[in-house]
């Protein structure tokens, strides 16, 4: 048991019977009367955020997720395979899981699976990733008085916009979070 006093983002909690994430919180302390934590949670199965408000020091309930690394392999007919690092045992998780980090998998990417007993709660990528340009314009000599930006193909299918002097079958180090490019690698 944990009180609301612990509570950080990414926090997994079992409330109402389901696993949320802890998206957001906020202590607020009015005036008038006592404390209390107003929060955004993230439902783990459906994707729906709901938000909730607890009194300050009220008791709630931690889940402590396991981490295994795994190797994202392939994908085929909206399934997708991955292998255990230290096991070798492969696994094929459904492609809806994958729904918002397709873009920046290629194979035998390092990833980080979120386990709530044998259950897949959630997948962990790394923050950077390097990607090759698959397909990209040339720049044109001259184009460099202002911070002008091309569309760039990536070997995974990402469509990100770079500066001009990109070329095809550079490697390109990406952030996840954003979406953008960071730096040539």
């Amino acid at each position: 048991m944990a009180s609301t006093a612990d509570l950080r983002n990414g926090m997994v909690l079992n409330y109402e019977g389901q696993l949320f994430y802890t998206v957001e919180f906020q202590h607020v302390k009015p005036g008038k009367g006592g404390a209390f934590v107003r929060t955004k949670l993230k439902n783990v199965k459906t994707g729906a955020v709901i938000e909730r408000t607890f009194r300050s020091g009220e008791s709630i309930t931690e889940v402590r997720l396991e981490r295994r690394k795994m190797q994202y392999l392939y994908n085929s007919d909206d399934m997708y395979m991955l292998m255990d690092s230290e096991t070798y045992e492969q696994i094929s998780l459904p492609g809806e899981m994958f729904r918002d980090i397709k873009d920046f998998l290629k194979e035998n990417t390092e990833i980080q699976v979120l386990l709530h007993g044998e259950a897949v709660i959630g997948i962990e990528i790394p923050t950077f990733v390097l990607l090759k340009v698959a397909h990209s314009e040339p720049g044109f000599k001259g184009d460099t008085a202002s911070s002008v930006t091309k569309p760039a193909t990536l070997e995974s299918g990402l469509v990100v916009q770079v500066p001009l002097f990109i070329n095809e079958n550079d490697l390109l180090k990406i952030d996840t979070r954003t979406g953008k490019y960071l730096e040539r690698a």
